[in-house]
């Protein structure tokens, strides 16, 4: 692996080299020609100067950022268990998407190694691993002279349910069902999206934490609150009680809310505290809320890893004739939090 580092940051270097280089060359170029000075003399040859290497201290710089990149990229790797090889990971992936939607039945055998090598194209060392860490789930059973057996996905009883519908109140009870771990909190200027949303470009508190539920975690939390409402409660406050019940402390009336669903992938920091790999798949939800006078309170960015956090929505069909159409189902909120 460093070796392969060495001379891929050997290769970007010399790249680099080549473009400040030509665009030396030509710049000197375009002043010469305009000058009528010609390139091609050996007068003017010697006199255009290489560029001069960078300093030892320089050339180390990169290859030990880049490194430090891939030490929390490893890191994260190892939380969430999943295989180092790229090949193994997208076996384990393939393998475990078809037990965990049941398009491989309970009780069945997989093909040998030898089979599933062959049809993924593949090392059977990469299939052994990938099935290590389908067996360390618990998603399959290997026995010596039987074969591997399908266990079947088993509900996890840590993960949370919400009607789209009703996410809002679902998502503030969550935070006062499950615990929070604090990991960084400070007052910093306004980020420009945040300043946007709250129509405050003032001095905040930002706060980022882990939800847990049972231990495990499944959602991690970016808030701002600006600074005027912040000020009420302190960083051992958020590290133990909910923050939407904060600001309620503190005297703020929360009249509306504004927010949206999507998806992301896993940044490096983010994917070590929800012990994922880094480019995991996540539900990404970003909330405003706002009081009574207009006012934003706060900003939340919110990512909750899928096999612990659903969202559900139910329709009916109603009406008439030709305005007989589908809508949404309301029913009453079942659980929720942040």
């Amino acid at each position: 692996m460093y070796n392969i580092f060495v001379a891929s940051w050997q290769t970007a270097a010399k790249m680099k080299t080549t473009t400040v280089e030509f665009g030396a060359k030509t710049a000197t170029g375009s002043i010469m020609a305009a000058s009528g000075v010609s390139m091609d003399s050996p007068t003017t040859r010697r006199k255009i100067a290489a560029p001069k290497p960078a300093s030892a201290a320089a050339a180390l710089s990169a290859p030990a950022a880049h490194a430090a990149q891939l030490g929390s990229a490893e890191t994260a790797r190892a939380a969430s268990g999943m295989p180092h090889s790229a090949k193994a990971q997208q076996v384990y992936l393939l393998l475990r998407d078809e037990i965990l939607r049941g398009l491989r039945a309970p009780g069945s055998l997989l093909p040998g190694e030898p089979r599933l090598a062959a049809e993924q194209g593949v090392s059977r060392v990469t299939i052994r691993r990938a099935l290590a860490q389908l067996e360390a789930e618990g998603l399959i059973e290997r026995r010596p002279g039987v074969g591997t057996r399908i266990c079947g996905a088993k509900a996890d009883q840590r993960a949370f349910s919400a009607d789209i519908a009703s996410l809002l109140p679902e998502i503030v009870q969550m935070g006062e069902r499950t615990t929070a771990r604090l990991l960084s909190f400070a007052y910093v200027p306004a980020p420009p999206a945040v300043a946007a949303a709250l129509g405050d470009s003032g001095l905040m508190q930002r706060a980022v934490r882990v939800r847990l539920i049972d231990g495990a975690p499944f959602s991690y939390l970016v808030t701002h609150v600006p600074e005027a409402i912040a000020r009420g409660f302190s960083e051992a406050d958020l590290a133990t009680t909910p923050l939407f019940r904060l600001l309620e402390r503190s005297g703020v009336v929360v009249a509306r809310a504004s927010q949206t669903v999507s998806a992301t992938l896993a940044a490096p920091e983010v994917a070590a505290a929800l012990e994922l790999a880094p480019g995991a798949p996540l539900i990404a939800l970003t909330r405003t809320l706002f009081d009574d006078q207009g006012r934003g309170v706060e900003h939340l960015d919110a990512l909750y890893r899928p096999d612990r956090f659903r969202l559900e929505m139910r329709f009916e069909r109603v009406g008439r004739g030709a305005a007989r159409h589908w809508a949404p189902v309301f029913e009453p909120m079942r659980s929720a939090a942040e």
